[in-house]
């Protein structure tokens, strides 16, 4: 008989979570950035409009408040050219939904530019990696003005009006700079040291990949931030000894060295506003921050302009999800249109926004959208009346209901909803008073059609790219490891070649968590590999750990040293 096992098929329809979906987080660490940012940068365009008696131009210098919401966890050298990319990506969107808008009055060609638009605002997001909040406000910004009645004269004037609110916003962002120059790093090297504490505590595969995406995450945010200073060179030491507990709490490591207190201790310290905390060096620190040099010289010599085309290449996992939002947006509007909503470009942003990773997230946000978007125009209900007492309280709700949106929606996306769409409701108010009946009607219409369709469009439209997005990560990972323990086995390796093979390990062992937790949410597709998964980050692991040991960050458990 065939000793051959036989494992169960994993089903091509996974279960959908509810009360997972709707429950509450801890709030972000840096939810305050971004909170404060886009107040600022709205609340001096809204008081200069106001003092001309133009608040009928809101819309098009809010477009570029709304960019101070990118790049907070970034470092300022980065963050800038982030934020100016947003800007310019911002305007080109919106001069083609003014333009589109100003040239035909039919809703059907107007609903498949905004379709259009969504799934390039999404491939472009995805394949770049901006961050949250992704490509909603682009969508929410573009589908709007499609409906903004105006004429063509008046484009160039409303793209000049974003052009300045942009610039300010970018001056908004990159001005903390002037304060705190690496506030960004230190929040990085914080998470890491607070992740490899936790892991330390409680070793497992979800902590030990959370520690390794935060530690990683924290390398590149330090090799992004420009020149080496003291204090950046203190903030590599703590990532030194952070990654020195990740490698400890691997099945190869000694458990016994690292201290969860003293990590948690460090990362205290270090988003405080003191100086940065002073560790006892760590050995290898000195090789170790030596291949750091070597590796921030490289990245200053590499070009990264041929990365966003590589990602939206063929076979790109991007793609699928880009067609779920171009079918789902179009669909969505379309239906509105049908249902008798005359501008049904919130249906367009409310399927938009639903298209997350896999179908399982989409769902998420599906019941989360709609959630807080029908508690939302209970909000507009109850503060309509107020916001036309005068255009001041109706500035200052915007603005309220704007940090509202961003101080809860890290707890959960339904929360921050709850503030967005009575935001989004008001600001159609500066061009002029509209029934409340019809505002919250359509709005009801909207949401529950985008949702519905949307999520519809998500199931329907397979990506079976995902399992092969594993099945690409695994190899990777194979060959990151294979080229590490080369290295380990050549003892003529220099210390830079060493840290470039372990930190090109631990990005491949990030990307493959990632690419199998978003594979597992996905439907109609292949079975997981799911045993070739645990075996690729064990064996990773353990090579990260000897890796470490090499370069004496740690000493290995004498009965578990094999890479």
């Amino acid at each position: 008989m065939s000793e051959t096992t036989t494992l169960p098929r994993r089903p091509s329809v996974r279960r959908l979570p509810l009360k997972a979906a709707l429950r509450l987080n801890h709030p972000s660490d840096t939810w305050f950035k971004p909170a404060l940012s886009v107040v600022v940068a709205s609340l001096v365009p809204n008081l200069l409009l106001f003092a001309v008696d133009r608040l009928d131009l809101v819309m098009y210098t809010m477009a570029g408040s709304l960019c101070a919401l990118y790049g907070h966890a970034l470092p300022y050298a980065r963050r800038a050219g982030t934020v100016a990319r947003v800007v310019a990506g911002m305007i080109a969107g919106l001069a083609v939904s003014l333009i589109a808008g100003s040239l035909t009055d039919s809703t059907t060609i107007l609903i498949a530019v905004g379709a259009l638009l969504a799934a390039t605002q999404k491939a472009l997001c995805d394949a770049s990696r901006i961050g949250p909040p992704g490509h909603v406000i682009f969508t929410f910004v573009t589908s709007a003005a499609l409906f903004a009645p105006q004429h063509l004269g008046q484009v160039p004037g409303h793209l000049a009006l974003t052009l300045a609110a942009g610039a300010f916003s970018w001056c908004v962002t990159v001005g903390p700079a002037l304060l705190r120059r690496e506030g960004p790093e230190r929040r990085a090297t914080a998470r890491a040291l607070d992740a490899a504490a936790a892991c330390v505590a409680d070793p497992g595969p979800r902590t030990r990949g959370a520690a390794a995406a935060a530690v990683h995450g924290a390398w590149q945010t330090l090799l992004a931030s420009g020149r080496a200073t003291p204090a950046r060179r203190a903030l590599e030491r703590l990532v030194v000894h952070a990654e020195a507990a990740l490698a400890e709490s691997s099945p190869a490591g000694h458990r016994a060295a690292a201290d969860p207190a003293r990590l948690r201790e460090w990362a205290a310290l270090t988003r405080a506003r003191g100086p940065v905390p002073t560790p006892p060096a760590a050995p290898g620190t000195t090789a170790e921050l030596y291949g750091i040099d070597a590796e921030r010289a490289g990245r200053r010599a590499r070009t990264h302009r041929g990365e966003l085309l590589r990602r939206l290449g063929p076979g790109s996992h991007v793609l699928p999800i880009a067609v779920r939002t171009l079918i789902g947006c179009a669909l969505a509007g379309y239906v509105c249109e049908a249902l008798g909503v005359g501008r049904p470009y919130w249906a367009i942003v409310t399927a938009a926004s639903l298209y997350q990773a896999n179908v399982t997230l989409s769902w998420n946000r599906a019941l989360q959208r709609t959630l807080g978007n029908l508690l939302g125009v209970l909000v507009f209900a109850a503060v309509l009346p107020l916001t036309r007492v005068s255009p001041l309280l109706l500035i200052l709700c915007v603005l309220c209901f704007n940090f509202a949106a961003e101080a809860l929606i890290t707890r959960n996306y339904w929360l921050g909803s709850v503030a967005v769409t009575p935001m989004a409701l008001l600001v159609i108010e500066f061009g002029g008073t509209h029934p409340a009946g019809e505002l919250i009607g359509d709005r009801v219409i909207d949401t529950v059609v985008g949702a519905a369709v949307g999520f519809l469009a998500s199931v329907l439209i397979t990506n079976r790219r995902a399992t092969g997005r594993v099945e690409r990560a695994l190899e990777a990972t194979e060959r990151a490891r294979a080229h590490a323990v080369r290295v380990l086995a050549d003892a003529t390796a220099d210390p830079a070649a060493l840290d470039a093979s372990r930190r090109g390990l631990t990005a491949s062992l990030v990307e493959l968590r990632e690419a199998g937790d978003t594979a597992a949410g996905e439907w109609w597709q292949r079975a997981l590999p799911e045993e070739d998964l645990v075996a690729a980050e064990r064996a990773g692991h353990r090579t990260l750990a000897a890796t470490a040991q090499r370069q004496g960050l740690i000493s290995l458990a004498p009965e578990n040293g094999a890479v």
